[in-house]
């Protein structure tokens, strides 16, 4: 589940001209909802109201709080570091946000069997999206690739990412590139 983790918490990010909010209002929410409809397990017809959003971009900055005390003592992303919530606080919402609309898995059978996770009933699509974003991050922070949660030291990347060989710094090559091409530059300035 590490995907949609950092997906999630990707939706803060930099580009050329600096920060960017995937998230910036419901109709930002909806259309990142929609492209990950399947696994948010919501309609791909999904339509986020204005409580929807303030309640995931308040989820995501609990996220972004657990993911940043998980690769401590290196330094936090430094989009929002000074915008997160308190540690106990961010472990609490994630975990009541996780059981707001609980799961059980179920057996699908066409062909061959496969898992799925169904959604309690009763719970309405914005708790199920919220609840999902949230249980991902709990199966993440609780599982191996937390050991390799890395922040990007790039020069303007604020982007979390799982370190997947022993010599990876950054959580791209375009950053990797804009970091040697800093370090050059600081090398022959003066």
């Amino acid at each position: 589940m590490s995907s949609l983790t950092l997906e999630f918490a990707g939706t803060v990010r930099a580009d050329r001209r600096g920060p960017v909010d995937d998230l910036p209002d419901a109709a930002g929410l909806t259309a990142w909802a929609r492209a990950h409809a399947a696994d948010l397990g919501v309609d791909a017809g999904f339509t986020a109201s204005e409580e929807a959003w303030r309640q995931t971009v308040r989820l995501r900055q609990a996220v972004r709080a657990l993911l940043a005390r998980a690769v401590a003592p290196e330094p936090p992303s430094r989009a929002d570091a000074a915008d997160l919530p308190a540690f106990g606080e961010a472990l609490a919402l994630v975990n009541a946000t996780a059981l707001a609309a609980p799961t059980a898995p179920q057996l699908s059978w066409d062909g061959e069997p496969v898992l799925t996770m169904a959604s309690a009933t009763g719970a309405d699509e914005p708790a199920r999206l919220r609840a999902r974003l949230a249980t991902a991050a709990v199966e993440f922070l609780a599982g191996p690739d937390r050991a390799l949660l890395r922040t990007c030291q790039a020069p303007r990347c604020v982007l979390y990412f799982v370190k997947e060989h022993p010599r990876q710094e950054w959580c791209s090559t375009a950053c990797g590139n804009r970091a040697r091409a800093a370090r050059h530059y600081r090398e022959h300035k003066k």
